[in-house]
């Protein structure tokens, strides 16, 4: 598996059983910076967002740049229920031997700049069902945030995708599919930058398990600080007509 270990016996906390619920404010040991803004503030929410300084609720998806201005991080951003099934973990942590794969990892995808990580959270959403479902579909994805308090990453873990649409959202209550489908990726808050996994809002969101901009099929890696996609172009906007390049 792609995902770094997770649960309880690597002393996670469990968010509560409530359909588009989050976890207590989780005050950051380390200060993160998140597209040049530093946050002292997370919320690891149900519906697949990681969010700074409040709690995001909503749970069917829109496209970044969000016109809320909410800074936050989707790794999968969909109808969670976990009141049905699936569990929601997450972890500051200082683990050498974890630290010690997530430098490996990053600095493998990106050479030019050697990493060794200090801190890491680490947010897994463990075989989560969707609201309104009537099936035993589950989705296990993670989200990590890392730094050496200088770079910031983040790092997109997918090993199991089953569904990407809750049933208020339009999707099919048997099958999960359909309707809005889920998003990934990340909004800054300042309507400028901000960065869509392809195939987000579409049903080939179903397949992110093996797409990637490192070549490990269901990893996506991200420096954040000064966002950076390794392999990709992020979006520009023309000043002459204001249309996203």
């Amino acid at each position: 598996s792609l995902l770094y270990p997770y649960g309880p016996q690597q002393g996670d906390e469990t968010n509560p059983k409530h359909d588009d619920g989050t976890s207590e404010a989780i005050v950051l040991s380390v200060p993160f910076t998140f597209y040049g803004k530093t946050y002292q503030t997370a919320f690891v929410n149900n519906n697949g967002v990681i969010s700074f300084d409040e709690p995001v609720r909503q749970y069917t998806p829109d496209p970044f740049p969000l016109v809320t201005g909410n800074p936050f991080v989707a790794p999968y951003w969909a109808d969670v229920d976990n009141v049905l099934g699936g569990d929601i973990f997450y972890r500051q942590t200082t683990d050498q031997a974890l630290l010690a794969d997530i430098s490996q990892d990053i600095t493998q995808y990106f050479p030019e700049s050697p990493f060794t990580a200090t801190w890491a959270l680490v947010a897994t959403w463990d075989h989560v069902a969707y609201y309104g479902s009537t099936s035993e579909k589950g989705n296990t994805f993670q989200a990590v945030l890392t730094t050496d308090s200088k770079v910031f990453y983040i790092i997109f873990n997918y090993g199991d995708i089953q569904w990407t649409t809750g049933a208020a959202s339009d999707g099919d209550a048997e099958t999960g599919l359909g309707g809005t489908p889920a998003h990934g990726g990340f909004n800054s808050g300042d309507d400028t930058n901000f960065y869509n996994i392809p195939g987000s809002q579409t049903d080939a969101i179903i397949n992110i398990t093996t797409t990637s901009n490192v070549k490990v099929p269901g990893r996506w890696i991200f420096r954040v600080d000064d966002f950076q996609v390794p392999g990709v172009e992020p979006p520009k906007l023309n000043k002459d007509n204001g249309c996203w390049l």
